[in-house]
């Protein structure tokens, strides 16, 4: 069986919960069981030596040691003999579970709390205790660890990779959402974009991710099922073999926390790097910074919830905190995260960060001069920490048509890329696919991902259409305050206190005058012509940033002659009044 069958396998397990449980409810059973049967599975091969482990006294010399020190020395030894990170101490295995169907409740409760720390805390964030007792309530506990140790679906790592492994849970949960109308993509990114993004991380850091025995860190602020680390982790495997890489993640949903720290230590990965939280409100990393971070933050997604704890961090570290740039409107976090990873990059003389994000279409140009947006813009470009942004294609994401763009960021740029913002517009590089997934249309072919990472690589716009270089510069503007007199009802400037012309509010108007260019040279021309008597308010310049990345691909099509037209309507009214006479009208 392939990854898709075995998934289309468990996704009928909702067929014995039909009745019982609404559809809404399904992944809340199904995914934990899924992860349960995939350790099981896992486990085998050593159990019985696990068990003659446990079995064993502690040694004389634990006597006179702490409890503390005991169960570490116990934990320590029991996962030498499991030969993994994690094991379960339990005589059962879920298939004996099924010999004794009056007493399944109870064995599968001593089954899971005999499992190691790591994996009860992954099994308690899927709230497995009350899957249990509302399966067992509904007379189907038995019924549906039965139909997970099916013999049809092998979970063993002989029969499905750590890879596919990954693929299974986040098709499961793409079609959990679609049933209960919620948004998979919180959860997890197509891994065709993943790679695209793994790769433009790479493709910029060649000469220190080459280096043979390199210790790797990659973290995602935003981790879901883990699929980012995990593609970041395949794709530097495939340049180097030997280097070792180790990821890092928060999450704030506990189902995908627990799939993505289950999917970590069934690799061998280290589980203590994954963490529960909210990410804006909560670091719980404060002291780590990483080389590497890639990440597919919520779009649009409101951090009220994480606004008192964000408030209180920019207010009161300002730049010694994350957020010190500004905050955006309260309706939208993106840029919250991308301040976040910034804040979390590898200093510049210990080889510099980079980090590749998904961003939509908001954060290139939302909000005007002065505002949070404009000023987290104006901090990133200010401080040339903008390498390049990709155009995705749209119809790309599973939960979503829009406009979707990978933002490449980092403080350590090659000397030709100083001070320069590359835009590559990949929208119609793309392969349609034959079946859409969700709102996934489109996809990247391997040699497709290959000709943007070489438009990246390429630094140039031999093709203006693709690839576009800028400065910083470019993207800044003065909005400048125009000001007109106030007339009394003569026509006559009013004149203030000062001898001043008094300004006229209801006909005040702002420029936007781009940086390099000289402000006054540009008021005498566009403005003094049309209004002979404006004058600026020089106090109330304010410098903003925006990127308006369509606006540089634009591409004019001139309108059609109407004759031509005219004569293609004649030709198609001819067509359909032949057609009629011929049916007989």
């Amino acid at each position: 069986m392939n990854h898709s069958a075995i998934s289309s396998f468990i996704w009928g397990t909702a067929d014995l919960l039909r009745s019982s449980f609404k559809q809404h409810e399904y992944g809340d059973i199904i995914l934990p069981f899924t992860v349960l049967r995939r350790l099981d599975v896992v486990l085998a091969p050593t159990k019985q030596v696990v068990l003659a482990e446990a079995a064993k006294p502690l040694p004389d010399f634990m006597a006179a040691m702490g409890e503390d020190d005991r169960r570490a020395y116990r934990d320590r030894q029991l996962k030498i003999a499991s030969g993994l990170d994690f094991y379960n101490t339990s005589n059962f295995t879920m298939e004996s579970l099924l010999d004794e169907e009056a007493d399944i409740k109870e064995n599968i409760t001593t089954y899971i709390a005999a499992f190691s720390p790591e994996i009860v805390d992954i099994l308690e964030n899927f709230k497995i205790y009350d899957v249990i007792k509302d399966l067992d309530q509904a007379n189907l506990l038995y019924l549906v660890t039965k139909r997970f140790c099916d013999p049809r679906v092998d979970l063993s790592p002989e029969s499905v990779t750590n890879a596919d492994m990954g693929d299974i849970y986040e098709e499961l949960i793409r079609k959990f959402s679609e049933v209960s109308n919620e948004t998979a993509g919180e959860h997890f990114s197509p891994r065709d974009g993943l790679a695209l993004a793994a790769d433009l991380l790479i493709a910029g850091a060649k000469d220190d991710l080459t280096v043979p025995n390199r210790i790797v860190k990659v973290c995602d602020p935003c981790a879901g099922t883990g699929g980012a680390i995990a593609v970041f982790e395949d794709r530097m495997r495939a340049l180097n073999p030997r280097a070792e890489i180790i990821g890092y993640g928060q999450e704030i949903n506990p189902q995908s926390y627990a799939i993505c720290k289950s999917d970590t230590i069934l690799k061998g990965g280290k589980s203590d790097n994954i963490h529960f939280g909210d990410t804006l409100a909560n670091d719980t990393m404060v002291d780590e910074l990483f080389g590497y971070q890639i990440s597919n933050p919520p779009y649009g997604v409101e951090w009220k919830k994480s606004r008192e704890e964000v408030k209180d961090e920019h207010e009161k570290k300002g730049f010694a905190g994350r957020f010190g740039a500004g905050l955006p409107r309260i309706s939208d976090g993106q840029l919250l995260f991308v301040q976040h990873m910034v804040s979390k990059m590898r200093l510049p003389e210990d080889g510099g960060g980079r980090i590749a994000v998904f961003l939509n279409g908001s954060p290139l140009f939302t909000g005007a001069a002065g505002s949070g947006e404009s000023e987290i813009r104006r901090f990133l470009l200010e401080r040339d920490l903008v390498e390049a942004i990709v155009a995705m294609p749209n119809d790309f994401f599973f939960n979503t048509g829009i406009a979707t763009y990978i933002w490449v960021i980092t403080n350590a740029k090659a000397s030709e890329r100083k001070g320069k913002v590359q835009l590559i517009n990949a929208n119609g590089i793309f392969s349609k696919m034959r079946k859409s997934l969700g709102s996934k249309r489109k996809q990247f072919t391997d040699e497709q991902i290959e000709h943007i990472v070489g438009l990246y690589n390429a630094f140039e716009e031999a093709d203006p259409k693709l690839s576009k270089v800028f400065t910083n510069d470019d993207f800044g503007y003065t909005t400048v305050t125009v000001e007109r007199p106030l007339r009394d009802d003569d026509g006559a400037i009013v004149i203030d206190k000062k001898g001043k012309p008094k300004p006229d509010s209801s006909l005040r108007d702002n420029e936007n005058i781009p940086l390099g260019q000289d402000i006054q040279q540009y008021f005498e021309r566009e403005v003094l012509p049309y209004a002979p008597d404006a004058w600026m308010d020089r106090k109330k310049d304010k410098v903003g940033y925006e990127i308006p990345f369509t606006r540089y691909f634009y591409e004019y099509t001139p309108l059609r002659p109407s004759q031509e037209i005219l004569g293609e309507i004649r030709e198609l009214e001819a067509s359909i009044a032949e057609q009629l006479q011929k049916a007989g009208f």
